[in-house]
């Protein structure tokens, strides 16, 4: 490699695509500058105050007499955040013979510098990992290795198949690649150079029980019914009836994420800056506040980042108060709810982001919550009613698996001593049914969809009878009906029925609504 020149690797995030990205660096003689090209945001072209600072005090020499150009290839591609600050100071280093730039070939870098040389974690090094695993774009010279950050390189090491090394310091980096007898300063930790590798590890699960619900039965019934075959629910009760209890200890009672499921999962909140390696292997619950906008639910912004429904992918999305959300933000749940994914278009581009959720909602039955309470009146009149159910609208209801009524307790029920049945025994329960699906269909029942669903969705003809009257009386469309035959499915596998007989279609029946609740 000449002096004067050097090009190092590195990736950029787009969606959840770590796409690589060549950091060329060339040192000529002119009026001593520092030039970034190549579409660089904002936060990237800030590296040149934070790259020069950490060189100087990590006491390293910077070429004051030089022109430097850094640029970005391809320059169509957009960057952001500081990812680009380590490789940018390496580029530098090695054309200005400080350090040997052939050697940093085979490996990729990311980082964010200090201003006295410490390496600070970045978003999606998951991201990094995960397109490790998958190979390289074309044209690019094969990676044997990551560098990254502490807590970034924890993240990427997830990924069994990666070498990742961890660096703390930019003088940890400086030493492995300096030229034979070069004297540099010592790095200020001993250890700061470690390869991580095969560092997988399944936490314990340490989730709420739901021995701790008492009493409902009907929705204890429905949250396994949903578990097992993955579909949606939304619980409509006064307050205090235990509907949120009831959605926190889902994520107990699902079946475990495979390594896959669990690296997308991480994926995701990585990208975010959410992923903590205690999290790992455990399903997500996503929780936000009903003032969420459309764009907190489903994602969006400039770089497009991922909302609320991709951090739940694989996962639970628990929506609280479901009216008291803005109706647009309701609505953008249509299409992620029937396909899984969600796709933020842009004028310069378009982002997919997984979203395969389930959806758990909850809600009061009126304004003030008491409607049919027999411990209370309601005060809520009957055009104050419609118009709090009529918040939902009809396509988004008829998107929702199960429906199911949460009433208030007795004082001396709650206050019973006896043990309800832990998250285990149903859990037990669960994976028995979805193993069942899984070996019918390769997936779960919720995903069952046209020749697929008539095939393994048989009916007796008693319950095709049942069936087709219900679907005419009760007015549903050809999705509810689908879905009422999904459900089915679904208790049937819990009954380890090979068919759909009509006890379990009638209860399907029952998890289905007319109209607005």
């Amino acid at each position: 490699m000449n002096v004067g020149l050097c090009v190092v690797q590195s990736r950029t995030l787009v969606g959840l695509d770590a796409l690589p990205v060549s950091v060329e660096v060339h040192l000529a003689n002119g009026l001593p500058s520092l030039t970034l090209v190549g579409l660089a945001d904002t936060e990237v072209k800030e590296a040149r105050e934070r790259v020069r600072s950490a060189i100087l005090n990590a006491g390293l020499d910077w070429p004051h007499n030089k022109r430097i150009t850094v640029n970005l290839a391809p320059a169509d591609l957009p960057k952001e955040s500081g990812r680009f600050d380590l490789p940018i100071a390496l580029g530098i280093l090695a054309a200005s013979g400080q350090i040997d730039g052939a050697a940093l070939a085979g490996y990729e870098f990311a980082g964010e510098l200090s201003l006295s040389g410490a390496l600070r974690p970045v978003r999606g090094a998951l991201c990094m990992g995960l397109a490790f695993l998958r190979g390289h774009g074309a044209g690019q010279p094969p990676c044997t290795a990551l560098v990254l950050p502490p807590g970034s390189a924890e993240e990427a090491a997830l990924v069994r198949q990666a070498r990742v090394y961890r660096a703390h310091h930019l003088l940890d980096v400086v030493q492995r690649f300096a030229p034979a007898g070069a004297a540099l300063p010592e790095p200020p930790h001993p250890d700061g150079w470690a390869l991580l590798q095969g560092t997988t590890q399944v936490q314990p699960l340490h989730l709420p029980d739901l021995a701790d619900v008492k009493g409902q039965a009907g929705a204890r019934r429905a949250l396994e019914i949903a578990a097992a075959g993955a579909h949606s629910l939304l619980m409509s009760g006064p307050p205090g009836s235990g509907k949120s209890m009831l959605a926190q200890r889902l994520p107990g009672i699902l079946p475990a994420l495979d390594d896959q499921q669990a690296l997308e999962a991480a994926a995701v909140a990585s990208l975010a800056g959410r992923f903590s390696p205690e999290h790992w292997g455990l399903r997500p619950f996503s929780a936000p506040h009903h003032s969420a906008s459309a764009t907190a639910l489903v994602g969006g912004g400039n770089p497009p980042r991922p909302g609320e429904i991709s951090l739940a992918h694989q996962g639970v999305l628990f929506l609280d108060e479901l009216p008291e959300f803005p109706r647009a933000a309701l609505e953008a749940l249509r299409e992620p709810l029937e396909s899984g994914q969600i796709r933020i278009s842009r004028a310069a581009r378009q982002t997919d982001f997984p979203a395969r959720f389930q959806l758990v909602a909850a809600m009061n039955p009126c304004p003030c919550g008491y409607l049919g309470a027999s411990h209370r009146n309601c005060r809520c009149t009957p055009d104050q009613v419609l118009r709090y159910q009529g918040k939902l609208s009809g396509p988004l209801l008829d998107r929702i698996d199960l429906h199911v009524e949460v009433p208030l307790l007795p004082p001396q029920q709650l206050l019973e001593r006896a043990a309800a049945e832990s998250s285990a025994a149903v859990r037990e329960r669960v994976v028995q049914a979805r193993q069942r699906a899984l070996q019918r269909q390769g997936h779960a029942n919720q995903a069952l969809h046209g020749p697929e669903l008539q095939r393994h969705a048989a009916l007796e003809p008693a319950a095709d009878k049942l069936l087709q009257q219900a679907a005419s009386r009760l007015g549903w469309s050809g999705r509810a009906t689908h879905r009422a035959l999904r459900v089915a499915r679904t208790i049937a596998d819990l009954a380890a029925s090979e068919r759909i007989l009509s006890a379990h279609l009638a209860e399907a029946v029952q998890y289905r609504q007319p109209g607005p609740i």
